[in-house]
């Protein structure tokens, strides 16, 4: 029984601390012809310039791990731009009453939250063909943040957003 109680509490919480991405593509661009990439020189991520860092540094060897090189001319550039915002409480308790006879109903449901917002934040990933200055790739991702964690915990979380977000590039031809 204790068993069956740790799975579900760690499925509970896996999924309190899920990423959600949303891709969009150019479907006419051949993804296998790039090979270099760096980013713009005046970025605007909207991090902190210590999670700036760690998302780079997670970025190059995510990139260099599928073959493609920093490069002084490159053929994408990458774009970050990140932005924090409070969600809505997703724990809601109903409290209704009701009544009816001889044909007449009625009733009264009121929902509580329970808990404060959470803090989200978005990430938005674009790629860039530095040749067309065309965008040809873009994700967005979205996950929960805790203002106070750990630098560890912090590299971990962007670690996962970004194995997330390039887990679909470059995108597959059908």
């Amino acid at each position: 029984m204790r068993y069956l109680l740790s799975i579900l509490l760690v499925f509970a919480l896996a999924s309190c601390s899920s990423v959600r991405v949303n891709y969009d593509y150019d479907k006419a661009v051949d993804f296998s012809s790039y090979t270099t990439y760096n980013y713009y020189a005046d970025m605007q991520s909207g991090l902190s310039q210590l999670d700036e860092k760690r998302l780079l540094r997670t970025l190059d060897s995510t990139m260099q791990s599928r073959g493609y090189r920093l490069a002084e001319e490159p053929e994408l550039y990458i774009n970050l731009f990140s932005t924090e915002f409070r969600g809505a409480p997703n724990n809601n308790v109903g409290v209704g009453i009701g009544g009816g006879g001889r044909n007449v109903g009625g009733g009264i449901s009121v929902g509580l939250p329970i808990g404060g917002p959470s803090l989200q934040r978005s990430i938005q990933f674009d790629l860039i063909d530095a040749q067309r200055d065309a965008l040809v790739w873009q994700a967005v991702a979205e996950s929960g943040l805790r203002e106070n964690a750990s630098p560890s915990v912090r590299e971990e979380k962007l670690r996962a957003i970004v194995k997330k977000v390039f887990s679909k590039f470059p995108p597959k031809v059908k």
